[in-house]
């Protein structure tokens, strides 16, 4: 990591310069469940019933991610709190535990996810029409979950040393390779769902390899050595305590996917379900980016958290917060006026499904207006190694306020759809509020607290 960046370059131009590149990353890797879904929805005569099957295996692609997360966005603020310490050996045995780490994590969860699919399937909202769909597609891109762990985890090493364009390059070029296979799958070949599988691990397989070439290369500067493959309790469990918030994070994204899809289906039917898929594709468009501005920015916060420059940490936050409340007000603005435009992306000419997604896009993205403040200091904590803070933070939105709205609201709000939906928008909106409380209160300790250690 070059320090006259970290510690001397103006904050406004060294944050845009590393996370205009993960917010590029972030859209591009969207593109691989968003392509997905956009041409499985053109399929002729069954789109919506494949589009309400991949969106029923979507929560299990999001548990396998979040084992990524665990591992890679706790390993990697600590890795850049190593290096601003000027400890560069131990970064180095953090990449190579969690290399390990993540490996052992695919080999389980593939031969778990294989064994249990289609039971899960079912238990996640699938019905007699839109198994088959769930299975082909969930089956073959079960397959791939070891280049998924090594793409999504390691991938954050890269960013962490300030490598951010190649880190973007490692999202691009699997992205691309999908988009490119997507359609010869689907329709040339006449695979469907399962060609559109196919193409995804393809491609996850490519990014994996790069990933892997830069990291044993002699660009980097944490290598992946031998010698720190073997596991360690004293380097895993910090990076295992730092990671548990953004695992939870995504993990009960699985959970909370579960309840809205089993609760839109009891109170609607499989269209509704077909809706769901869509909703959570366009909240993805919303967060993802968001995520990688934060990510961008976690360099800079861990760097000089560790090295003492408590000054550029408080800039740092104060721009990244800026920008965020921004980009979440125009974005969901957009939504909000244009649902449309969003809607037609997956299912044009679809009337009965237009019929009820343009009202219920409205309604369960309006909260994520103000989700950028919840963005920026979530993710700060992370990036200042507070993994109890973010682990609450990450644990009331989803489980203490998402899930139980979910199940209640819809006894008093009527149609249920529309209280199911409204869950959305009243736990972002209340989750928003107690996040920027706490940080308000908590970071000016954190900071205070780290001068004393450093002074002692």
């Amino acid at each position: 990591m070059n320090k006259s960046r970290m510690e001397t370059e103006p904050i406004g131009k060294l944050l845009f310069s590393l996370a205009v590149p993960t917010v590029l990353a972030q859209l591009v890797n969207l593109l691989y469940n968003i392509v997905d879904r956009i041409f499985v929805g053109r399929m002729a005569g069954v789109g919506d019933l494949a589009l309400a099957g991949l969106g029923v295996s979507f929560p299990i692609i999001m548990l396998i991610s979040a084992f990524a997360a665990l591992i890679g966005m706790g390993g990697a603020p600590r890795a850049s709190i190593h290096m601003g310490e000027k400890r560069n050996d131990k970064a180095e045995k953090v990449l190579g535990n969690c290399v390990s780490a993540l490996t052992i994590c695919a080999i389980i969860l593939t031969i778990v996810f294989l064994w249990i699919k289609d039971p899960i399937l079912l238990l996640f909202g699938a019905s007699e029409k839109t198994l088959p769909y769930a299975s082909d597609y969930l089956g073959i891109y079960l397959i791939g979950t070891i280049f998924v762990q090594f793409a999504l985890g390691l991938n954050m090493f890269i960013t962490s040393q300030g490598f951010a364009k190649t880190g973007m390059a490692t999202v691009c070029i699997g992205a691309i390779i999908n988009i490119i296979l997507d359609p010869i799958f689907i329709f040339v070949f006449d695979m469907g769902v399962r060609g559109a599988a196919l193409a995804t691990i393809l491609s996850q397989a490519v990014s994996a390899l790069w990933v892997l070439y830069f990291l044993v290369g002699k660009r980097t500067i944490l290598k992946i050595r031998k010698e720190n493959l073997k596991l360690e309790r004293t380097v895993m469990m910090p990076v295992l305590a730092l990671g548990i918030s953004p695992f939870v994070m995504q993990a009960t994204e699985c959970l909370v996917q579960l309840t809205f899809n089993k609760s839109i289906a009891y109170y609607g039917s499989d269209l509704y379900v077909t809706m769901m898929s869509i909703l959570f594709s366009v909240m993805q468009f919303i967060w993802l980016p968001m995520q990688g501005f934060s990510q961008g920015a976690q360099p800079i916060l861990s760097y000089n958290f560790g090295s003492g420059n408590y000054e550029r940490v408080r800039k740092t936050f104060r721009l990244l917060f800026q920008a965020l409340i921004v980009y979440s007000l125009l974005l969901v603005g957009s939504v909000e006026l244009f649902p449309q435009f969003y809607i037609e992306l997956f299912a044009p000419d679809n009337a009965a499904l237009m019929e009820i997604a343009v009202p219920g896009i409205r309604i369960f993205m309006f909260g994520m207006m103000f989700m950028g403040a919840q963005s920026a200091c979530q993710q700060t904590f992370l990036a200042l190694g507070e993994a109890k803070v973010s682990m609450f933070l990450a644990f009331l939105r989803k489980l203490i306020l998402l899930l139980p709205l979910i199940l209640l609201l819809p006894l008093f709000v009527k149609p249920g759809t529309t209280g199911v939906l409204l869950a959305e928008a009243v736990a972002d909106i209340l989750a928003v509020s107690v996040t920027v409380i706490i940080f308000s209160k908590r970071f000016p300790q954190i900071l205070a607290k780290k001068r004393q250690e450093t002074s002692m």
